[in-house]
């Protein structure tokens, strides 16, 4: 009878764990949430070849009732007798299961009786050292009709995994319960250190100098001269190995509000799902969600295959409910940076909201509370002390987000505030910024100006950066592969009454310290500085006008569109919308008529352009509150930190400014996940009238509510 019985199974697939669906009732209340669900992997799996069991259940025969199922496994259809050498394991609904047989099925994500359908709050675990057979792919529990699978990564020389693999286990059995400390967080593994010989590695920061004019007359002073330094951050190495760059430890902060329901959350998790898939296995992930309270889903562990299998599932685990606080996110996220036990090379939070806060209060001087109004509002507080030089990248997500109190949490940890417009790039502007944080290669920058006597510093237009005038230093900290940071330094030149040696004249020197990210050495440059030098000779040694340093003038134009934008900004707010636009539009013609906007500069026309896209969005109240605002601080902060920021539906020219290559590759990379199709061979740049994109189109016409334009 026993091998007629699995010769029964093994021709039904009863054998394999087979995911039984919902009751009625369970189905009705799954389909009021399956806008939350979304598959989050890119890679297009078929569906089993095994027969799928009817929408009533996966059916057992006759023979086999609830009486006899405790005395035969109902997963293996086999005796179950004690002494055997086989443990069992008795349910809570009653049901008992050979202990192996039930493991594998929860392994599986099935967490409903076999039997009787009832959803089990205790599930059993198979030892981690059970021997799993990771040749195939392990399938996730579907929310609805998609399987959500990561495929085994192949073996390759240039790539190297921590460790093997362990069990994967359901996300709600591991991490259900909070610690009251967050010193969980997963071991790091050693790194192998680059060659000298690898490319990109050793390769050292570039310091440039350029004064305004290569000469000044001894018989003039020259105010307010200006001396360009610019820093630009070694490329990424070629290899592809995991050591060639710093590893990660990166929190996310979620959203997950009642207003976050539909598509919003489904393309918020497929967008995790892209960062997922794209961490390498040194790298840390920890995901907070928070609505009116916030909760750690998944605490701080290596992004191995398994890693990423547990990421996934509990990223699929987040539902919709409840209000916005923001404060208690961000105080959870930094506490799992503050209590971990190791850390990685690179570290950083990653918010996103869609709401305004409504829970946090503002506390006056006196210590009273009062209503969370703007203008009132000490968003400073928002930050906890935990966040130490971590910067937190804030992403605010759609129009009813409160852009200042995001732009505010931004600007005082040291990260970028972006604004993202259309729901549909929600994905490409995670790719951007991951795209940044996995190429640090330059650490704790800072940048020494010694001005040679008897000169004097005027100022230093540094952006968001500090600039200490006693020791003439400059905090820069990170630099991505590539990155570069510009600074003007003004100073006065004399007039020159003596003999000069020679026909030169030094004016700074400038020098720089930064730490390695991968092999954690200090590179001091300050012995072998650049010495800013300029000609000083008795009569002009042409008759035509000195040159105006092209360079120069491109950060002077940048620095007076960023000064325009946040005037127009204060105007704006004050309701002055009027003079908000004159400011811009003004400035708009004196770009024009420089040396860079009459070349046809590329970074000037970018600039002219998102000064006019500005305007626009300051057309009217209601269109300043809705977009314009929030477009307006995520210009901000990108030219403050000279960083890219993500800007509307990032489709226009405006938000190229300060990206990376790695940057690009990694949206690139997003966009041809996300559409299925492979990048196109021929660039727009290389086509005059390049036609509308079918993404761009897409994009078009899933963003949220069109704004008003002027007509």
């Amino acid at each position: 009878m026993g091998s007629k019985w699995r010769k029964a199974k093994l021709a039904l697939g009863l054998n394999l764990c087979l995911y039984v669906p919902k009751t009625a009732e369970e189905s009705s209340s799954l389909a009021r949430r399956s806008n939350d669900a979304v598959s989050l992997s890119p890679v297009t799996v078929p569906r089993p070849t095994t027969p799928t069991p009817s929408s009533s259940g996966l059916r057992l025969p006759r023979s086999i009732s609830i009486s006899s199922s405790k005395k035969t496994c109902a997963i293996c259809l086999t005796a179950m007798k004690a002494g055997q050498g086989h443990a069992i394991f008795t349910a809570e609904c009653s049901h008992s299961f050979h202990f192996h047989c039930i493991t594998t099925n929860v392994q599986h994500g099935n967490q409903i009786c076999p039997v009787c359908r009832a959803k089990w709050n205790e599930v059993p675990l198979q030892s981690p050292n059970a021997n799993a057979n990771k040749s195939k792919p392990i399938v996730l529990r579907p929310r609805d009709d998609a399987w959500m699978t990561i495929p085994p990564r192949r073996s390759s020389q240039n790539q190297s995994s921590p460790r093997p693999d362990r069990l994967i286990r359901p996300v709600s059995t591991i991490f259900n319960n909070e610690p009251a400390v967050f010193n969980d967080d997963e071991a790091l593994e050693l790194q192998d250190l680059p060659s000298e010989s690898s490319n990109g590695v050793s390769g050292k920061l570039e310091v440039k100098t350029y004064p305004e004019i290569s000469e000044v007359v001894r018989s003039v002073s020259f105010k307010d001269f200006a001396v360009l330094i610019n820093l630009k951050a070694p490329p990424v190495s070629s290899s592809s190995s995991s050591a060639s760059r710093a590893p990660v430890d990166l929190v996310t902060v979620l959203d997950v509000s009642g207003s976050m329901a539909g598509t919003k959350l489904a393309l918020l998790k497929r967008a995790m799902g892209f960062v997922i898939q794209n961490l390498g296995p040194f790298d840390r992930l920890s995901v907070i969600s928070f609505s009116s309270t916030a909760r750690r889903n998944f605490p701080l562990r290596l992004m191995t295959e398994t890693g990423k299998q547990e990421a996934l599932q509990a990223v699929n685990s987040l539902v919709s409910n409840g209000g916005t606080n923001i404060a208690e996110g961000l105080k959870k996220g930094a506490r799992v940076l503050a209590d971990r036990r190791f850390k990685n090379s690179v570290s950083s939070i990653v918010l996103l909201s869609d709401g305004q806060d409504t829970y946090t209060m503002t506390t006056s001087p006196t210590g009273s509370k009062s209503n969370n109004t703007k203008g009132s509002t000490d968003y400073k507080t928002l930050l906890p002390k935990e966040v130490n030089r971590i910067p937190v990248h804030a992403f605010g997500f759609g129009a009813d987000h409160d852009a200042s109190l995001m732009h505010s949490i931004a600007e005082n940890s040291g990260g970028t505030f972006s604004f993202i417009e259309s729901e549909t790039v929600i994905q490409d502007a995670f790719a951007q910024c991951i795209g940044g944080l996995l190429s640090v290669m330059v650490q704790e920058l800072c940048v020494k100006i010694e001005c040679v006597h008897p000169l004097k510093i005027g100022s230093v237009k540094a952006g968001s950066y500090r600039f200490d005038s006693r020791t003439g230093s400059i905090e820069v900290g990170d630099l991505y592969a590539e990155e570069e940071r510009n600074f003007l330094v003004d100073l006065d030149v004399p007039i020159i009454d003596g003999v000069l040696e020679l026909d030169t004249m030094s004016l700074l020197k400038v020098g720089c310290v930064y730490r390695d990210p991968v092999t954690k050495e200090t590179v001091d440059m300050s012995s072998s500085g650049e010495v800013v030098k300029i000609l000083r000779p008795v009569v002009m040694l042409s008759e035509r006008k000195p040159v105006v340093s092209i360079e120069v003038d491109r950060q002077k134009i940048r620095l007076r569109a960023a000064e325009a934008i946040s005037e127009a900004r204060v105007l704006a707010e004050r309701g002055e919308l009027t003079e908000a636009v004159s400011v811009l539009e003004t400035c708009r013609g004196v770009l024009s008529e420089t040396v860079s906007g009459r070349a046809g500069d590329p970074l000037c026309v970018s600039l002219c352009a998102e000064l006019k896209e500005m305007q626009e969005r300051m057309a009217s109240r209601q269109v300043y509150e809705s977009s314009g605002r929030a477009y307006v601080l995520a210009g901000l902060s990108s030219h403050s930190w000279q960083r890219a920021t993500a800007r509307g539906d990032m489709s226009d020219s405006t938000t190229i400014s300060y990206q990376t290559q790695s940057m690009v590759d990694m949206v690139n990379l997003s966009q041809t996940m996300t559409f299925g199709c492979p990048p196109r061979a021929n660039s727009s740049s290389n086509n005059p009238n390049p036609k509308p994109s079918a993404q761009r189109k897409l994009r078009q016409a899933l963003t949220f509510p069109a704004r008003p334009r002027p007509r």
